[in-house]
């Protein structure tokens, strides 16, 4: 049904329009008590095998929504209820700002893909913790907040930006993402590199560690496909010195050689990051790199490319405790969260492991044994 409304109507209206629509009926449905019970009800039901523990905190299962789809934390609800076993919001910025300018996001529906180049455009950390504060849960859910670099802020202060919106946003995050890869911000792709990455986490984490008592904030840091793999190695290394607490891999690609697009040429050439089905290969390839790497010192998060239940199950394989989803949510609809939980628990009990703890980084571990 719902593939038939997309054709029918969101595949005729522009993305960011139809991406905005679809937001409100979200968070309309969320707001009433019969009917998000009847929704969640449906789309969110629990499966015990699935229960994860991850960064210190418990969770319905491994399952969650990657930031991009929800900014400014205004549907956090929402999201739960359609399945989602956490939320991360964001990217969240020091500053309000609008993004680049429109049109900005693009469907590639041959590919399965997206393309954006949105900019960050968010209401700052300051409107985004205010509405954080405020907030009371109906459904509970793990919330991540996503931080990234102003546009305006020269890359020499971005470390003193990043602060600010930890300041702001740590007391109110289950765990805390430092986004250093969006294509979309200029320069922010630099901040990727071990000598400029020390001192910003290290400062990110001081700031978490200052403004919040009584626990600790689990800090994560998110990374590009298009790094080459001795740096994917160098972040790696870096993660476990820092004490980091976990990488999520990966965020949107450059790229556009080599991962067999078929739409239009004029399409694929929009400026912007590559999200979906095309980045499924390399995505999983810079998990397992990382899991090799780094094993079960840190927890990773695999994200890119990932549509169906097999998708999420040979994330976990290759070692990721938790799994992120968004593109394909734009195009499987409501039922997406419910169909990959009820195929990981289909998985897992044909698997030769009792909990899904066992099977992270599976077969990574086999490959290079």
């Amino acid at each position: 049904m719902y593939k038939f409304f997309f054709r029918l109507v969101f595949k005729r209206m522009d993305p960011e329009q139809a991406h905005y629509l679809a937001f409100r009926w979200i968070r309309l449905a969320a707001r009433v008590p019969v009917l998000r019970t009847f929704v969640a009800a449906a789309l969110a039901p629990r499966y015990e095998e699935l229960r994860t523990e991850a960064l210190g905190l418990r969770m319905h299962g491994p399952f969650g929504l990657a930031a991009g789809f929800d900014k400014n934390a205004v549907a956090i609800d929402g999201m739960a209820m359609l399945g989602f076993d956490h939320v991360e919001i964001g990217t969240v910025t020091g500053e309000p700002q609008p993004g680049n300018p429109k049109k900005r996001l693009f469907r590639l529906v041959a590919d399965r893909a997206l393309i954006n180049r949105m900019g960050f455009n968010n209401e700052g950390s300051a409107a985004v913790a205010e509405r954080l504060a405020a907030r009371e849960p109906v459904f509970r859910t793990t919330v991540g907040v996503n931080i990234g670099k102003t546009k305006v802020v020269p890359e020499a202060e971005a470390v003193g930006d990043y602060v600010k919106s930890t300041e702001r946003l740590a007391a109110h995050a289950d765990y805390l993402v430092v986004n250093v890869s969006s294509p979309n911000t200029p320069g922010l792709r630099n901040l990727q590199a071990t000598e400029a990455l020390r001192p910003l986490l290290s400062a990110v984490r001081e700031a978490a560690d200052r403004t919040v008592t009584g626990r600790r904030v689990p800090l994560l840091v998110k990374i590009a496909p298009d790094l080459a793999d001795e740096d994917v190695d160098a972040v790696a290394d870096l993660a476990v010195e820092l004490g980091l607490d976990g990488i999520i891999a990966t965020n949107t690609t450059i790229a556009r050689d080599g991962l067999g697009l078929r739409s239009s040429p004029s399409l694929v050439a929009e400026t912007g990051g590559l999200s979906g089905a095309p980045l499924k290969a390399r995505s999983l390839e810079v998990l397992s790199r990382l899991y090799a790497r780094v094993g079960d010192r840190i927890t990773l998060v695999g994200v890119g490319g990932v549509e169906n239940a097999e998708d999420a199950w040979q994330r976990i394989l290759a070692g990721a405790t938790l799994v992120q989803g968004y593109s394909a949510f734009i195009y499987e609809g409501p039922f997406y969260a419910r169909a990959i939980h009820k195929g990981l628990a289909a998985r897992l009990a044909a698997s030769p492991y009792t909990t899904l703890a066992e099977a992270v980084g599976a077969e990574t571990r086999k490959a290079t044994a």
